[in-house]
């Protein structure tokens, strides 16, 4: 009778170690998605438009209390710290404890000639936090004007 099995055929491995290697750099954490991971370092959106870059953070499970945003010489850190403990007890005997702990840091360079630091806003939404960083007038597309000729 077999109560576990072994895996000693080590060679369907090396195929996909090679496929990973062609395609791509190892370390090309730009491409890398942690969601589908077991990071806890959550996906994150950045797009822009003509008027700001908005940077969506995935974080469900997570209160607006949890997190901290921070902009500081041109550097966005988001930041989150929560810790979650439970335990059941028998008289004096504990019979069961469980803790969570988890923790987060994501930065970003965000050139202070670019945004209006005074108007940076966050929002925590259906386990999605939302950042508007609003870019400053000067470096707005501005619309196109006729010239007229003499």
């Amino acid at each position: 009778m077999t109560l576990a099995r072994r895996n000693t055929d080590w060679f369907p491995s090396i195929p996909s170690l090679i496929d990973r290697i062609f395609e791509g750099d190892l370390m090309d954490w730009n491409t890398f998605n942690f969601a589908g991971s077991n990071s806890t370092l959550p996906a994150v959106n950045v797009a822009e438009n003509e008027n700001e870059y908005k940077i969506e953070v995935a974080a469900p499970g997570l209160k607006k209390s949890d997190f901290n945003v921070n902009y500081d010489n041109g550097r966005l850190v988001i930041s989150s710290e929560k810790r979650d403990e439970k335990s059941e007890k028998d008289g004096d005997k504990v019979t069961r404890r469980e803790f969570c702990y988890q923790s987060f840091q994501r930065s970003f360079s965000v050139p202070e000639n670019v945004i209006d630091i005074d108007k940076l806003s966050a929002k925590y939404e259906d386990g999605i936090l939302h950042i508007a960083l609003p870019k400053r007038e000067e470096v707005k597309p501005k619309p196109a004007r006729e010239i007229a000729i003499k």
